[in-house]
């Protein structure tokens, strides 16, 4: 999947795509077919970058029922020949879950289409998952035939069957066909799931790695042998080297640490470093001086992973550094770091953004820092990328740091952030809005009353309003 395409963020399709509140109000305040238009851009060419840690489905879905939207453009998409073509998840998955939640509040179309796609489409499973949800069983049981044929008779296609099965992240409806009244039908499914069980014990039977009584040595041998397979091992190796290296055996760790392979050096340099060894900042920084970049980046990590004194006060140092080891630093002081060293973590925040825009990944850590320590100047940078950001959860972060540093929250991002596309955004928003705008009452009132809302969301709700006659405070 290509990276998205994301529009302007002054625009209709740049809000949208961002899933800012703000889009949402301005969709409904703008013509209904240019915020259907630009709806359906976003639903069917799915804007993000992540899309296993971002929300987008049920901010869709909530749209598409205030301006009464139809359907038929999501349909055309999923079942356009293109849907034979690229059976990737990322083509149709974004227009699977914004059925999913339209179906539970009541769209029957969503429900509709969610069955034909399980019964036809590519993406199928991830179709059976939403109806497992939401369907009843007797809709979930229609679709046993058409979803078994496709495994054809035969070892291969119950070998496939057992294995679909056992990683079946909703098993509702196989459960519901092991129980079938048809028998073929039940009969199929049941075997499957006994494959299955075997098939996953048999694998406990056969664990790959370290045994127990390895040497260190055989542990950084085995770090190695992951490097040259193309797999990074040096993190579950160093948790190995906790269970197996002895004090005696910290002269051959430090040499990995300096001189080893990579797989061995980034083990090592790990295992120093979770385990607070005085030599361990000495190599992160030769590291960073002559590794390979997989070393760097493990350097890096590990540093960032310290929490003693020597490791911040080595951050103060190493803070104004150009380079990767200087940003590290950043992040460490943004993490562990007090009061004195807030002008290094604004810094630190300016220069991420002015030389990486508002999508670099380092400013996860430095927003949270400039909140956790309270940076009022940071307020600027932070509305910044609050605004710009392609990332929900990036903006969750920016909000929930101008609401330690911008007094002006309350009464400004908080009431568009209620409509935000990401729960814990919402949260937040729910808390901290100002409830003398009349739309944040009837927004908090709407997210009450709505079943598809996130438990902690109504709950922050909850502690700004009572009982309906209740004054909102």
């Amino acid at each position: 999947m290509f990276d998205p395409v994301i529009a302007p963020s002054g625009t209709l399709l740049g809000l949208l795509q961002r899933g800012r509140g703000d889009g949402t109000l301005h969709a409904l305040t703008a013509p209904r077919a240019e915020a259907l238009a630009a709806l359906n851009h976003c639903v069917l060419s799915d804007p993000r970058h992540d899309w296993q840690v971002e929300n987008r489905s049920l901010y869709y879905a909530r749209l598409y029922l205030d301006l009464g939207g139809g359907l038929d453009a999501v349909e055309a998409h999923l079942f356009d020949t293109e849907d034979v073509l690229d059976t990737d998840e990322s083509r149709t998955g974004l227009a699977l879950a914004v059925l999913g939640h339209l179906a539970s509040y009541g769209r029957r179309d969503a429900l509709d289409l969610l069955r034909r796609y399980a019964a036809t489409g590519s993406n199928w499973a991830w179709a059976l998952d939403e109806l497992a949800l939401r369907d009843d069983d007797a809709g979930l049981r229609a679709l046993a035939a058409p979803v078994l044929a496709r495994f054809p008779a035969g070892a291969e296609g119950d070998a496939e069957l057992a294995a679909v099965v056992r990683d079946a992240f909703e098993p509702r409806p196989w459960r519901l066909w092991a129980e079938d009244p048809r028998e073929p039908i039940a009969a199929r499914v049941r075997a499957a799931h006994e494959t299955g069980c075997f098939d996953r014990w048999q694998r406990q039977l056969r664990p790959s790695g370290p045994r127990p009584g390895w040497s260190v040595a055989a542990v950084l041998e085995w770090a190695q042998q992951g490097v040259e397979r193309g797999a990074a091992l040096h993190v579950p190796a160093a948790r190995c080297l906790t269970a197996v290296a002895a004090p005696e055996d910290r002269p051959e760790i430090l040499r990995a640490a300096r001189h080893g392979s990579e797989g061995a050096r980034c083990t090592a340099l790990r295992y120093l470093a979770d385990a607070g060894d005085p030599a361990a900042l000495e190599l992160v920084e030769a590291a960073v001086a002559d590794g390979t970049s997989p070393v760097v980046e493990a350097a890096l990590d590990a540093f960032e992973r310290m929490r003693a004194l020597a490791a911040v006060d080595r951050a103060r140092g190493w803070a104004r550094r150009p380079d990767a080891l200087g940003a590290a630093a950043g992040r460490v002081l943004a993490c562990h770091g007090s009061a004195q060293d807030s002008d290094l973590v604004l810094a630190a925040l300016r220069e991420a953004v002015r030389g990486e825009g508002p999508d670099a990944p380092t400013l996860w850590t430095l927003v949270d820092g400039a909140g956790r320590l309270g940076i009022v100047c940071a307020a600027p940078v932070l509305r910044h990328v609050y605004r710009e950001t392609a990332s929900s959860r990036l903006r969750g972060r920016a909000a929930r740091a101008l609401a330690a540093t911008d007094p002006s929250f309350a009464t400004g991002f908080a009431v568009e952030c209620l409509w935000d596309c990401e729960e814990t955004t919402r949260e937040l928003a729910a808390r901290h809005a100002e409830t003398g705008d009349a739309r944040v009452v009837e927004r908090l009132r709407r997210l009450a009353a709505d079943p598809a809302e996130e438990d902690e969301v109504q709950t922050a709700v909850r502690s700004r309003i009572g009982p309906p006659d209740t004054p909102v405070g």
